[in-house]
C-alpha cells in the first residue's frame, strides 16, 4: 500500500510540473496533494509545524506570482488594462487551443489585437504583446523555482532531516 501512496506523491509532483505548459492544471492543488498523502497516509511525524507555514507562504507566493508577474509586465510593456485582461484570458484559451504552445502563442494574438484595437499603433501593440510573452515566461520560471524549491523542502525534510 506504501508504494501505491508513494506513486500518488510522485505523480502529484510530476503533474504539477506539467501544470506550468498545461496551466488549466493547477500546480498547486497537485503540490499539496503530494504533500498533504505523505503527511495524512506514510508518516504524520515527519514534517515540522515550520514546513506547513512555509509550504502555505509559498504556496501563496506561488499563486499569486503569476498573475502579479504577467499583469505588471503588459504594463511595463505600454499595455491597457484591457492588455493585461487579454493576456491573462488568453492564457487560460491557450491551455486548450494548441498545447502547450497555446499558453504563448494565444496571449500574444489576444493582447496585439486588443491593443490594435484600442490604439491601432502596429509597434505598441507588438510591444504589449511581447509583454504578454516576457509576462507568461516569467511567470513560468517564478513558478517553477517556487515548486522546485518546495519539492526540494519535502524530500529533505523526508529523507535528512
Amino acid at each position: 500500500m506504501e508504494i501505491v501512496l508513494w506513486i500518488i506523491v510522485i505523480a502529484g509532483f510530476v503533474v504539477s510540473y506539467i501544470g506550468l505548459v498545461y496551466p488549466v492544471l493547477p500546480s498547486p492543488l497537485f503540490l499539496w496533494v503530494s504533500l498533504l498523502t505523505y503527511q495524512f497516509f506514510i508518516n504524520s511525524e515527519e514534517l515540522s509545524i515550520w514546513f506547513w507555514i512555509t509550504m502555505i507562504v509559498l504556496t501563496i507566493i506561488l499563486i499569486i506570482s503569476d498573475i502579479i508577474i504577467n499583469s505588471k509586465v503588459v504594463k511595463r510593456f505600454g499595455g491597457s488594462k484591457w492588455g493585461e485582461r487579454m493576456a491573462g484570458i488568453g492564457v487560460i484559451l491557450g491551455s486548450f487551443i494548441l498545447p502547450p504552445f497555446g499558453v504563448i502563442i494565444v496571449p500574444f494574438i489576444l493582447v496585439f489585437i486588443t491593443e490594435m484595437v484600442q490604439n491601432e499603433d502596429f509597434e505598441k501593440s507588438a510591444k504589449s504583446a511581447v509583454g504578454a510573452l516576457v509576462g507568461f515566461l516569467g511567470g513560468t520560471v517564478a513558478k517553477l523555482l517556487i515548486q522546485t524549491f518546495i519539492i526540494i523542502w519535502f524530500l529533505l525534510s523526508v529523507y535528512v532531516f
